[in-house]
């Protein structure tokens, strides 16, 4: 007997056909002894809707309220969830992520989970219950529902296979598992049979839509190795673990794109020290993550200024604005510039530590197809750019086919 710990996104539980799909299969799992958890996203097109309604409300709504409505997107699936396994005559039970002990902090819409006490579960479990947990939520320790973000679903079951320490951790999507880049984008992409921790982390965070990028790092920090594989099919999937020796031998690990990125540019900020830190205090305290950041001299103005560059998550973009607009005075600058039309390109992977040339390879691709880069950053493993949004996929194709197709038979 195991204790496995799965989670369905929302296309895995898009309609009733695939809930009652994802009750089959976990009835195969409990009829062989096993004891499950399955942590479920909103059915498909479901948060979007309410984020929609919200926006028909009001530009901005309160976080608080936005977590009180998004929480419920996941709280529709448990129950549907938990009446299909009861057609097939598995005895089990829904939980919220607040009565499954999920304890989070009090970032509304990007809470941070504190603690879990999974006393309730193990009690269910060891009555013969599947438990059914709403992913994506939990519950601060004053009694406030949480949500944990995008993707935050991932989190909530890597979170719980930790908690309860489980024997098996099972991350079902549409697709078989991790790929080399996105398949549409890329036809010749390949499925990895396993990845490192440190490149699904980097991958994740650059806009592969696999895992969220938090999940990912909870599992490295307390050590839970998962798997991604479809719910569609018995596939193998792609297993995300500690990095071994043999993973170096590989360059480039996988290709991502993000099209979820816009650029932020405030010019003639005032050239002295403390600046940019007020700039960064205020988006931090307005909770907007900032990624890539490039400051340059600016030109035309009498005192010694700069121009300063960041990214964020489109969705930040108007907030970000706003916050801007109401410290102008404080922070001195000129102007504020957007631009949304524009994408981040990365190549990942734990062999670029001990290989060189891999940048210089990457941007002599992407001038042989004339895409132009604005912005980049780099780390130990990976190399992102910032590319106009126009010929992106193109470029995505590129370096896919010398750094992956070409270099690895």
């Amino acid at each position: 007997m195991a204790l496995i710990v799965q989670k369905y996104g929302g296309s895995s539980v898009g309609d009733v056909e695939r809930i009652k799909n994802v009750a089959r299969r976990v009835k195969q799992y409990h009829d062989a002894g096993d004891q499950v958890i399955v942590v479920v996203s909103a059915m498909r097109g479901v948060t979007d809707n309410l984020i929609r309604l919200a926006g028909e409300i009001m530009p901005i709504p309160s976080d608080r309220e936005m977590d009180m409505l998004l929480a419920t997107g996941e709280q529709t699936t448990i129950a549907l969830t938990a009446m299909a396994l009861h057609s097939l005559d598995v005895p089990a039970i829904s939980l919220t992520g607040a009565q499954a002990g999920i304890v989070t902090d009090g970032v509304h819409t990007k809470a941070k989970i504190q603690n879990i006490t999974p006393q309730q579960v193990h009690q269910l479990l060891d009555a013969g219950n599947v438990v059914i947990v709403a992913g994506f939520q939990g519950q601060t320790s004053d009694g406030h529902i949480t949500t944990l973000g995008r993707g935050g679903s991932d989190l909530t079951a890597i979170a719980l296979a930790s908690a309860v320490k489980a024997d098996l951790c099972q991350i079902f999507t549409d697709v078989d598992g991790v790929y080399t880049t996105d398949p549409r984008i890329c036809p010749k992409a390949r499925k990895l049979t396993e990845i490192a921790y440190d490149e699904m982390l980097e991958l994740a965070s650059l806009g592969a839509k696999v895992m969220q990028s938090r999940s990912v790092e909870f599992a490295k920090k307390f050590g839970v190795v998962f798997e991604v594989r479809s719910s569609l099919n018995d596939n193998p999937g792609t297993l995300i673990k500690e990095e071994t020796t043999a993973m170096e031998g590989v360059v480039v690990r996988g290709v991502s794109l993000d099209k979820n990125q816009a650029k932020v540019t405030l010019v003639a900020v005032p050239d002295k020290p403390g600046v940019a830190a007020k700039i960064f205090k205020h988006l931090a305290d307005a909770t907007v993550n900032i990624d890539m950041i490039v400051q340059n001299v600016s030109h035309g103005t009498a005192a010694p200024s700069t121009d300063l560059s960041f990214t964020v998550e489109k969705a930040d973009l108007l907030k970000a604005q706003r916050v801007f607009e109401g410290v102008r005075v404080e922070i001195g600058y000129r102007e504020i510039s957007t631009d949304e039309n524009i994408a981040k390109l990365s190549i990942v992977g734990v062999g670029m530590r001990s290989h060189a040339g891999v940048a210089a390879k990457m941007f002599e691709i992407l001038a042989a197809e004339d895409v132009n880069i604005g912005m980049i950053s780099t780390s130990e493993i990976k190399i992102s750019v910032v590319i106009s949004l126009d010929g992106a996929e193109r470029a995505v194709q590129a370096v896919h086919k010398a750094f992956i197709e070409e270099a690895q038979p």
